[in-house]
């Protein structure tokens, strides 16, 4: 049985913008789920639904087997995080965290043990003296995380929480995120248009665009297998390589390149889909490429070359800088090649 359900969930806005199209998503008991999209596809406008802080236009929200969806959002019994924090700053960081709990009654020997308990999961124990304003900003969301937890809610929401840190403490903050996820059990929907968070926080990452859900599944499927172009475009960095071509007896062609199919393919018009790693300068030649740009990114090159079937990008090992306007012989790993339908988008 679904823990969290989302059935038909539609968002119009007064203007007539359609922000969710009638989506329908189901979230097992403690799974954490990435809502990823880039900005307004309406990832944020179905958290804010789920959370009750927008109105729904149609559909159906459930938690545990119970319809939430006309309830306030104080009866939800939710935790949602910040992409800004939204800390008091005349309370310092311990009566932060304890708010939630002092708004409801609980006694002071219960307050304070919580409070406690809370405070040394996240090492906040040397900062409880503090205001927000001389927290950093890893800190703040830190208390902004702690404050969510204390109520030991039954789902957690979380919206874009940490797209204002510096990327160390993204990662770091991103870790201790799906520890004390993992630790506590609780369902999580996390809101992000940064794909390698999304990928490395996920039990299930649903890909969003234009209110809809465009794929749903385990980061390694979406990844390997995208349901469309959309997805193989916007999944990757860089995104999927595309060429227009023609399969027939068993073979894709478009112009000089001809490529033996890995698995049946139904013939006619089709899009080969190609990811950077998996394009090679070594091994038997399949496409001639003329080097554009070759960008050294530490761990790795992405390099920009102009073919006879279109701009591609490969990404190889860091040693080797190739010269611009170098020609170079490519070779694609077939095992990973993937095919699209051109008029319909949709993979084959």
């Amino acid at each position: 049985m679904s823990f969290l359900a989302l059935e038909r969930l539609r968002k119009v806005y007064a203007d007539g913008t359609e922000a969710v199209k009638g989506i329908d998503l189901t979230c097992g008991a403690g799974e954490f789920v990435v809502l990823l999209g880039p900005s307004g596809c309406g990832k944020t406008t179905t958290l804010r639904m789920i959370a009750g802080l927008e109105e729904v236009t149609g559909g159906v929200i459930s938690v545990a087997g119970e319809e939430i969806t006309g309830l306030p959002p104080g009866a939800r019994d939710i935790g949602f995080v910040f992409q800004f924090y939204a800390l008091y700053p005349h309370m310092k960081v311990r009566e932060n965290i304890a708010f939630p709990l002092e708004t409801i009654g609980v006694s002071k020997g219960e307050l304070k043990r919580r409070v406690d308990d809370v405070v040394t999961r996240l090492g906040l124990g040397a900062l409880s003296g503090f205001y927000p304003q001389q927290l950093s900003g890893g800190d703040q969301q830190r208390v902004a995380l702690a404050r969510a937890m204390i109520r030991r809610p039954q789902l957690y929401l979380m919206d874009e929480p940490l797209g204002t840190l510096d990327a160390d403490l993204r990662l770091e903050m991103r870790e201790l995120i799906r520890t004390q996820q993992l630790e506590t059990g609780v369902t999580t929907i996390y809101v992000t248009h940064d794909q390698e968070e999304a990928m490395s926080l996920a039990d299930r990452v649903v890909v969003m665009e234009g209110g809809e859900i465009r794929q749903n599944g385990p980061a390694g499927e979406v990844y390997d297998w995208p349901a469309d172009l959309f997805v193989a475009h916007f999944i990757g960095s860089p995104g999927m390589n595309f060429v227009e071509g023609e399969v027939a007896d068993g073979c894709f062609r478009a112009g000089e390149l001809e490529l033996t199919l890995p698995y049946p393919v139904r013939p006619g018009e089709t899009t080969l889909g190609v990811r950077p790693e998996f394009v090679h300068a070594a091994g038997e030649r399949v496409l001639g490429g003329e080097v554009v740009m070759d960008e050294y990114m530490g761990s790795c090159r992405i390099v920009h070359l102009e073919t006879a079937c279109g701009r591609l990008v490969m990404r190889g090992g860091a040693e080797g800088a190739l010269a611009a306007g170098g020609r170079i012989e490519l070779n694609f790993d077939l095992k990973h090649l993937r095919f699209f339908d051109p008029q319909t988008g949709k993979g084959l």
